[in-house]
């Protein structure tokens, strides 16, 4: 029996995790916390707001389902990685604005870290088992999201209705427009710096596949190319990481090749969406820029699902708030919690301005 701790009960990934939980009689929820929203008889121990490590002190899991969104995340990390405790991560955000100090934690720790992404969780699955030697390079996908093949002027007056529209995925509001910018994907490249100890420059691509059924490709050095195919449901990378390494049985249909399948893949459009480099810029000179992309851009997203922003004021807003800080390395999380803080004020001075 698996001791699990839900956090971020309520949103997407909660609710779809909830599901998992309760068709699999080997998992046990012993704790659910969610920010703003009731969870009472979720599970035994349950919390609205407040601090998520008081929580998990109390309930002592087997396994922390961190899906909490954004910086928000990151003491819960780094509590489940400073225990030991495996962590089955979906809070993207606390190892992109802390990547070096959870590694830490973990290597301290020594507990499992289990991506819940589905690229990262396909990536994962790909590279188990293959030393480092072995592999070339690692390949992202993203299906563009609902605004693909647009030229920025016509994405001057889109609507937060038309980039909370996304083709494939149902996703929570916040994730949703990251994946209209391609935010997301530039996350998503961090993370896997982190996970996966791969340089930026030549060894991570990110390329675009519409109908987000290959969801990561790793490429070794003899040639060969390794794949993860599936359709998009979040309850595959859940079920994955709560059951590791036993892969237990989901309600989602194998795909149906006799069919017709199509596989098609394009490169994204830096100009147009220019998220997704700065982010790659971000990771490249380390320090607390990825916390600064991060931060920025959690302002940027909310300022624009409110009204206050244009859509491609979001870009604009990072950009200009990582040409305003210094980027220094934080050594703990307090130093790292300021950094996050003073790149918050840059960006919401830059939106007043605007």
């Amino acid at each position: 029996m698996k001791r699990v701790a839900l956090l971020g009960a309520t949103g997407s990934i909660g609710r779809q995790a909830v599901e998992i939980i309760e068709s699999h009689p080997d998992l046990e929820l012993v704790a659910a916390a969610s920010g703003s929203q009731p969870v009472d008889g979720l599970a035994p121990l349950t919390q609205v707001g407040g601090d998520l490590t008081e929580l998990l002190e109390r309930a002592r899991p087997d396994v922390v389902l961190n899906a909490v969104v954004g910086f928000a995340g990151l003491p819960a990390t780094l509590w489940a990685l400073e225990h030991g405790v495996t962590l089955a991560l979906a809070n993207k955000e606390s190892l992109v604005a802390a990547g070096e100090l959870a590694l830490a934690a973990q290597e301290r720790g020594g507990g499992l870290l289990l991506p819940v992404d589905s690229e990262h969780s396909a990536a994962f699955q790909c590279l188990e088992g293959r030393s480092a030697e072995q592999v070339h390079s690692l390949v992202l996908t993203g299906s563009g999201g609902p605004f693909r093949g647009r030229s920025r002027d016509e994405l001057d007056a889109v609507t937060p209705e038309e980039a909370l529209a996304h083709p494939t995925w149902q996703m929570g509001p916040k994730i949703t427009v990251d994946s209209a910018t391609l935010a997301n994907k530039g996350l998503e490249l961090i993370e896997a710096h982190f996970l996966f100890g791969l340089p930026y420059d030549d060894r991570i691509e990110v390329v675009l596949q519409p109908a987000s059924v290959v969801h990561a490709l790793v490429r070794f050095r003899d040639g060969a190319s390794l794949a993860h195919l599936g359709y998009p449901d979040m309850r595959v990378p859940i079920a994955f990481a709560l059951t590791y390494p036993e892969r237990a049985a989901t309600p989602v249909a194998p795909l149906d090749f006799a069919n017709g399948l199509r596989l098609e893949f394009e490169p994204p459009d830096l100009e147009t969406f220019p998220l997704l480099a700065l982010a790659r810029r971000a990771g490249e000179e380390a320090g607390t820029y990825p916390c600064a992309f991060n931060a920025a851009n959690e302002v940027a997203v909310a300022a624009f699902l409110e009204g206050r922003l244009p859509f491609l004021g979001i870009a604009a807003t990072v950009e200009e708030t990582l040409a305003g800080i210094d980027g220094g390395p934080a050594h703990d999380l307090d130093e790292l919690v300021d950094a996050d803080a003073e790149a918050r004020r840059l960006a919401e001075r830059g939106l007043r301005v605007a």
